[in-house]
C-alpha cells in the first residue's frame, strides 16, 4: 500500500470514529453549568446551529436560540421544545445594530445576561468549485462583522462566573493562514495576521478593506488572497485572527471575569450552506463547538483560550 493510500485510509478510519461520536453527559465534578447557564446561538434556526443549540439544551442548559427569520426561528425552537427541552426563541440580524440591540436588551432583562455566546450565523455564495465574488460584501458583513459586532453587544452582559464565560465562533479550515491548498500567498497580510503582538481590529479591517476595493476594482485574483471560495475564505481568516485577539484580551481578566474564546472548523458539513453535499452530518459538525463551550472550567484555564479546534484536536491557524 503506497502513502497516498495510507493516508486516505485514515482519513476514512477516522471519519467512521467521528460518525461514531454521542453527546455524553459530563460527569458532576466536570458539570459546571445548569439550567440557570443560558447560552446563545446565532443562526440558530437551521443546520449546525441548530444541532448546537439541541446538545447545549440536552445537557440541561437554557438556549437561546435566535434567526433572522421569525417563522423559522419560532418553528426550530417548537421542535426543541417539544423534545422537552429549555429552548427560547428571539429573532436577531447580526447584519442589524438595532436588532442586535434590541436582543441584547430583551436578553438583560429576562435572564440577566449570558454565559455562552456561539458565532453560528454566517452565509456563503460558492458551492463546489465555484468562485465568485458577486457577494463578498455581503459575506465579510455577515461572516465577520456580524460575528464582531454580536460579539461586542454580548461581552457586557457575559455573567460573571469561576468557570469562566465561553466564546467559541464557527469558522472554517479554509480561513487557515498557510494552508496546504488555500494558502495566503500575500506576505503581508499573512505577517499580519499571524503575529499577535502587533495585530489589532484595525489591521484587520484594513485587510478586509483592501480586499473589497480589489473586489471593486477586479484586481482581487493577483491579491495573494485563498483561491478557494475566496469571500467565504477571506471572512474566516478574520474570524480567526479576531478570535485570537479577543482571547488575549479577556484571559487577561481577574478570576470571574475571563472570558475564554475559541473557534473551530465543523468540516464540510451536510447543510444548505454546502448544498448538502458535505461528508459530515449535523450532529458531529456541532459537536467541537459543543465540546468547547462545556470544557471543565481547569481545563480551560490551562490549556484552551485563542486556539483554532477541529474534531475535538487543536489545529494550526
Amino acid at each position: 500500500m503506497g502513502k497516498k493510500e495510507r493516508a486516505k485510509e485514515r482519513r476514512e478510519k477516522r471519519m467512521q470514529e467521528i460518525s461514531l461520536l454521542r453527546i455524553i453527559p459530563y460527569s458532576d465534578h466536570q458539570r459546571w453549568w445548569s439550567t440557570e447557564t443560558i447560552a446563545v446561538v446565532t443562526g440558530g434556526n437551521r443546520g449546525i446551529g441548530f444541532e448546537i443549540s439541541r446538545q447545549l439544551a440536552t445537557h440541561g442548559m437554557t438556549v437561546i436560540l435566535t434567526s433572522r427569520d421569525v417563522s423559522v426561528g419560532l418553528e426550530a425552537a417548537k421542535v426543541l421544545q417539544e423534545g422537552g427541552l429549555n429552548v427560547a426563541f428571539h429573532q436577531l440580524d447580526v447584519l442589524d445594530a438595532l436588532s442586535i440591540k434590541q436582543f441584547a436588551d430583551w436578553l438583560l432583562q429576562n435572564y440577566g445576561g449570558l454565559d455562552i455566546l456561539i458565532n453560528n450565523a454566517g452565509v456563503n455564495f460558492n458551492l463546489g468549485s465555484s468562485n465568485s465574488v458577486e457577494f463578498a460584501q455581503m459575506v465579510i458583513a455577515t461572516n465577520y462583522y456580524g460575528t464582531k459586532n454580536m460579539t461586542q453587544a454580548m461581552i457586557p452582559l457575559m455573567k460573571p462566573s469561576s468557570a469562566g464565560a465561553r466564546i467559541v465562533n464557527v469558522s472554517s479550515r479554509l480561513g487557515k493562514l498557510n494552508g496546504r491548498r488555500n494558502r495566503v500567498e500575500n506576505v503581508a497580510f499573512r505577517g499580519l495576521l499571524s503575529n499577535l503582538d502587533t495585530l489589532t481590529e484595525e489591521a484587520i479591517d484594513r485587510m478586509l478593506s483592501t480586499f473589497l476595493q480589489q473586489v471593486e476594482d477586479g484586481s482581487w485574483e493577483t491579491g495573494g488572497w485563498p483561491q478557494l471560495s475566496t469571500d467565504y475564505s477571506v471572512s474566516k481568516l478574520a474570524v480567526n485572527a479576531y478570535t485570537r485577539l479577543m482571547a488575549k484580551k479577556f484571559t487577561d481578566q481577574p478570576e470571574g471575569h475571563k472570558i475564554y474564546v475559541n473557534c473551530y472548523c465543523p468540516g464540510w458539513v451536510k447543510t444548505a450552506m454546502t448544498g448538502f453535499a458535505g461528508n459530515v452530518s449535523a450532529e458531529v459538525g456541532a459537536d467541537t463547538g459543543v465540546w468547547l463551550a462545556l470544557l471543565p472550567d481547569q481545563a480551560v484555564a490551562v490549556a484552551v483560550a485563542g486556539k483554532f479546534f477541529a474534531e475535538r484536536r487543536e489545529i494550526s491557524f
